[in-house]
Parts: structure tokens; sequence; C-alpha cells
């Protein structure tokens, strides 16, 4: 029979199952059984009689199915089993990774192992991604649904947190390529979604004293009240002087050692101590 969307209509649902095929020789045909109508290809490889199921109408309209048929046939020309590259791609898309699974392999294998920022990572993904589209397969994510994620957490009113959220998200991606999990990422050449403006304003001396002698006032503990002074003695950043041990510090020499694992450019450097950084003197008399 000659195959038309009214002709595929006509036909009715029985309790048997049966096939129609379009008169062509081709091998392309139609299933009829009792809830559905299936698209299908006949084929012969190396002489075995080989059945494809194309896919459901008229989710699959007629259009399409004649042409995911032509592709058949052309793979069966050039020597491919198409049948057996669909159920190998089927069976692939089934057990690939869902974006979930991709954000805990990449803070287990990634994050954690290699940035101290790993639990920033954590929960920039677990509020901002995995609620989205944590469900989805990873090779099916495009590049205008992370335009879209980025787009409402500007619209929430944080900008600076989806310039975050998309490093965070451009670096998983990477790692889920160079693991050969994806063939690309699609952030590629994906810019920040806000403008930041840099910091180009600096304490004055006299702001530097009464920040220095407020602290001394406020209901901080101690330890918090140190490591802020310490920052302003040694002008290190944050991370860096929270995770500093008393081994680094020559108190002889007056030069605090931080090893390439603890600086954020990776690389070991020393700074150098002033007489007025020391302990004694940076808590209040």
């Amino acid at each position: 029979m000659k195959f038309t969307d009214k002709t595929i209509q006509s036909l009715k649902y029985t309790s048997d199952r049966f096939e129609v095929w379009e008169d062509n020789h081709k091998g392309f045909g139609l299933r009829v059984s009792k809830t559905k109508k299936v698209w299908i290809f006949l084929y012969r490889y190396y002489g075995k009689p080989r059945r494809m199921t194309l896919g459901e109408y008229p989710k699959m309209s007629l259009a399409d199915a004649h042409a995911a048929h032509a592709t058949a046939l052309q793979k069966l020309e050039k020597g491919y089993d198409p049948g057996r590259e669909k159920v190998t791609a089927n069976i692939i898309e089934r057990d690939s990774e869902t974006i979930s699974d991709l954000v805990e392999l990449y803070l287990e294998m990634r994050a954690r192992p290699r940035k101290r920022s790993a639990g920033e990572d954590e929960r920039i993904l677990r509020k901002d991604i995995i609620p989205v589209i944590g469900y989805r397969k990873a090779r099916s994510i495009t590049r205008i649904e992370i335009i879209a994620i980025m787009d409402s957490i500007v619209k929430r009113g944080a900008p600076i947190a989806a310039n975050r959220t998309l490093a965070v998200v451009h670096t998983m991606f990477n790692f889920a390529v160079d693991r050969g999990i994806l063939e690309f990422s699609p952030c590629i050449r994906m810019g920040a979604p806000s403008k930041e403006n840099q910091r180009d304003r600096s304490l004055s001396e006299e702001e530097i004293r009464i920040v220095w002698t407020g602290l001394d006032k406020t209901r901080m503990n101690a330890g918090s009240r140190l490591a802020l002074k310490l920052i302003l003695v040694t002008a290190q950043r944050k991370g860096e002087v929270l995770n500093s041990e008393w081994k680094e510090f020559d108190l002889d020499n007056r030069i605090w050692n931080i090893p390439a694992e603890k600086a954020k450019n990776g690389l070991a450097h020393r700074v150098p101590l002033s007489t007025f950084w020391r302990p004694a003197s940076l808590y209040p008399p």
C-alpha cells in the first residue's frame, strides 16, 4: 500500500497484531497492535533477516519515518547493521550519566581532591543545578538550557552568583569531556552572565585604624578577630590565613612560608612578617 496519514489512520487496532508494508519493496512497514502503531524496517544483513523498530506513530511522523528508513538504508549499503547500531545507542543512552551522577563524580574525583573551594562548588551545584536538570542525561544538556539557568539566577537578583555558578558548571563539563563522558561541553565560549566591576577601593590609614580597634569591640570569637587582623597585616587571602598552620611560620626570620597546595595560584610563596603581626600584638591589651 501507499502510506499516507489518511491510510495510516484508517488502519484499525485489533486484538491480533498485524503488519502492512509500503509498496516499494524496501522493507518499510507499519506494525499495528492492540495499543499502538510502530514503524518498522525489515532487511537482510549478510543473508540473515533483521527487523528494526524506527519509532511510534504519530510521535514519529510519516515524513520522519521515511527519513529514518532512508538513513538505515544508507548504513546498510555501507556495510553497517543499522539495527545493531540503534540497540547499542539505546544502551549507551540508558546507562549514561545523569547530571546528578556527573555532579557526584566531579565532586569526588576533581573538586574535593584538588580545589579548596570544593565545598562552595558542591553548594552551588546542589542549589541551582541538580533541582533543575539533575534528572537529565548529561549528554542531552544544550547550551540554551545552561543560558536559561544562568538567566534565572540573574533575574532573582544574584548576578554575581550566576557568574560563579557558570564557572563551576563550566569546570564540571570540562571534567566530563576529559573523562570521555561527553564529546564536548555545552558551555564552550559562553561568556559570564553579568559584568563585574573591578574593586579599586582601598582603605586609608585612618580606616585601617578604625577597623583594627573596632575588631576588639566586636562580639566575634577571638580566633575570628585574630584571622582578620592577620589578613590586615599580611595582605594575604582569607583562605590562606584560615588554613595556615604554626609549622609554616619561621618566627626567628619573620617569614611565613605558604606551601603550594594552600596557595590559590598553586605556587609556594614567602610572606615577610613585620614585628607588628605577632600574636601578642594582635590581641587588645
